[in-house]
């Protein structure tokens, strides 16, 4: 399992390159919060290039980082969706609390 952070413009990227669910998504989300904690980053990226699988507890995960951007005045995106993990996104509703976007250049120009 691999979480490659980096900051680009105010915005944390969070590359997750492992499916995101009940094994995995504690050591993730706690990687994120460590990160987010230590950067003045405004916006969180999520980079799902390297994801296949994503079930609930991936959803409530990030969620959870919506809520930690949001008091500082930030936002949550996800880029690289694939056509899988779109239709989770969609179903629960994820897309319409968080922005999706194909890059980081198009958030960042979005």
């Amino acid at each position: 399992m691999s979480t490659v952070f980096y900051e680009h413009n105010n915005n944390l990227i969070v590359k997750i390159n492992c499916d995101i669910d009940h094994h995995t998504v504690e050591d993730i989300r706690m990687k994120v919060e460590r990160e987010f904690s230590r950067t003045a980053a405004k916006n969180i990226i999520f980079d799902f290039a390297g994801v296949e699988f994503m079930d609930s507890s991936g959803i409530g995960m990030i969620l959870g980082r919506y809520r930690a951007a949001e008091q500082r005045g930030g936002k949550v995106f996800a880029i690289n969706i694939i056509p899988s993990l779109n239709k989770i996104f969609e179903m629960s509703g994820l897309k319409k609390v968080i922005g999706c976007f194909d890059s980081v250049e198009d958030v960042v120009n979005g």
